[in-house]
């Protein structure tokens, strides 16, 4: 994903800087969480990468441009492949990479076990938590993995991850038309948030296919809710941009069309992530 950060603005005025590029990386092929507004959770589980394949696409990325930030927002839970993760993110860190950890941001639901030891592992990295709602019970409708990491145990974790760390959390929020967008879910948010040092990120949502159950923010509603975060309650909000939808490659709509039985019988198997048509 390239970007031009010349074209933003923060506090008011043009930022500074120019084009720079993000690589989006996966982790798994498949995801176990199952969050009902993401494709790839239709297609459940189907294998860990291995830290080599997680590094390879950083490779194969570094041949087309510069890499400047790494997000493992890609296909997949990165905190239930966790040695996998550590392995390479410390190797992205070193030669002949050398990214800086600040550059490179690891996105969760949420697993509290491996939030509990990701900063003594992996120093410095980014955290990103994808809350997508400010209470347990729209958490669990939409992210059925909230059942396992109720939210009232996710912001302790979060609260000591914070303290241990000394850095910002990022917060990802996907606005769900009629289900969490609406003005009292902007306040019961800020509240969750406002002992916390945090940017909220809000995520419009990209369509699944004909089948999906929801619908996206419209634009003033995104608008209304960013403001109450911002005006009401002093924490840094964003919306995210849009990208990659022309190709089903959004956020959101990663998933692998696999061949049916009669054509997997007539091809030679997968060998490598790259042969995978995401």
């Amino acid at each position: 994903m390239t970007y031009d950060t010349r074209l933003g603005k923060y506090g008011g005025k043009p930022r500074l800087g120019g084009p720079r590029s993000t690589l989006c990386i996966s982790s798994q092929v498949g995801c176990k969480m199952g969050c009902k507004f993401c494709a790839t959770g239709t297609m459940g589980f189907k294998n860990n990468l291995t830290s080599g394949e997680i590094v390879e696409q950083l490779v194969h990325a570094s041949l087309l441009t510069n890499i400047r930030n790494i997000v493992f927002m890609g296909m997949g839970e990165p905190l239930n492949n966790y040695t996998a993760l550590v392995e390479a993110v410390r190797v992205m860190t070193g030669s002949p990479f050398q990214l800086s950890p600040k550059r490179i941001t690891v996105s969760t639901v949420g697993i509290i076990h491996a939030i509990n030891k990701l900063h003594s592992d992996l120093p410095g990295l980014n955290l990103a938590v994808s809350l997508h709602a400010p209470v347990q019970e729209i958490r669990c409708q939409i992210m059925p993995s909230a059942r396992a990491f109720p939210l009232e145990k996710l912001m302790t974790a979060l609260q000591t991850y914070q303290k241990n760390s000394q850095q910002k959390i990022f917060i990802e929020y996907i606005m769900l038309d009629g289900m969490n967008d609406e003005e009292q879910q902007a306040h019961q948010l800020g509240k969750l948030l406002e002992t916390f040092q945090v940017v909220v990120n809000l995520i419009p949502f990209n369509p699944i296919g004909s089948s999906s159950q929801f619908r996206t923010s419209s634009d003033q509603k995104v608008s209304d809710f960013q403001k109450i975060l911002r005006g009401t309650y002093n924490i840094r909000t964003t919306v995210r941009k849009q990208m990659g939808q022309d190709i089903s490659g959004a956020c959101g709509q990663l998933v692998v069309n696999l061949p049916d039985k009669r054509t997997r019988e007539n091809t030679s198997l997968l060998t490598d992530i790259e042969d995978l048509r995401i």
